[in-house]
């Protein structure tokens, strides 16, 4: 898979949560999405990486079990984000349910109970 095509796919899978939007993060250019204009996913200014916000012990579990495919990023690694790595094959099932995950836990509750309710 190209990188637009990873690029595609995750601004796709975004989009489809509710009152997300897309917006660069800081200086960047690189899409990253947001949610209440809060963070739930980034990608990498080289389109070969993004990150995402997960559970206790989920950045552990999936770095440990695919260390070709996950990552701890930097600087946000230590609050519990997941590096994924866009230049490997994924199942996108897969990364669809991490992305909906790191929704759930930046979207204020209403959002995540129509989530719940589609």
């Amino acid at each position: 898979m190209s990188d637009s095509d990873a690029q595609a796919r995750i601004r796709e899978i975004c989009l489809s949560l509710p009152e997300t939007t897309e917006k660069p993060f800081g200086g960047h250019t690189a899409p990253s999405f947001r949610v209440r204009d809060k963070l739930f996913v980034m990608t990498s200014e080289d389109g070969l990486s993004m990150t995402f916000k997960a559970g206790p012990g989920v950045q552990e579990a999936l770095v440990a079990e695919a260390p070709e495919r996950f990552f701890v990023p930097k600087y946000v690694g230590s609050k519990g984000w997941v590096g994924a790595r866009l230049d490997v094959d994924h199942d996108w099932d897969e990364m669809a349910e991490l992305v909906e995950d790191s929704y759930r836990l930046i979207a204020p509750k209403r959002l995540v109970k129509l989530l719940a309710d589609r």
